[in-house]
């Protein structure tokens, strides 16, 4: 279980990351950031959660928010799994978490 939950852990941490990293590159290249190559690489990372929000999310919200969204849903999944890991190593005692 410890195993499933660091992945997952990972797994949210590098797409957060990679919105982070979007949001950045939107303030700091703005318009031209389209044809910006460490923008489109963040975009392809970031990708297949945005797609998913862009899913479950009603038609009134407007794709520029998606992004925004996402990163938010996935910073509380983040904060349910670090408690998760959290709760599992108190729980063992501490010494399978080293």
């Amino acid at each position: 279980m410890l195993t499933f939950l660091n992945i997952a852990q990972l797994v949210l941490y590098i797409a957060l990351l990679a919105l982070v990293g979007q949001g950045l590159l939107y303030v700091l290249a703005g318009a031209k950031r389209d044809g910006n190559i460490f923008y489109q690489l963040l975009q392809i990372v970031s990708k297949p959660f945005t797609l998913l929000v862009r899913k479950i999310t009603p038609a009134q919200v407007a794709d520029r928010h998606v992004p925004v969204v996402t990163f938010f849903l996935l910073l509380i999944a983040y904060a349910v799994v670090t408690f998760e890991k959290i709760a599992l190593c108190v729980e063992a005692g501490m010494e399978g978490c080293r």
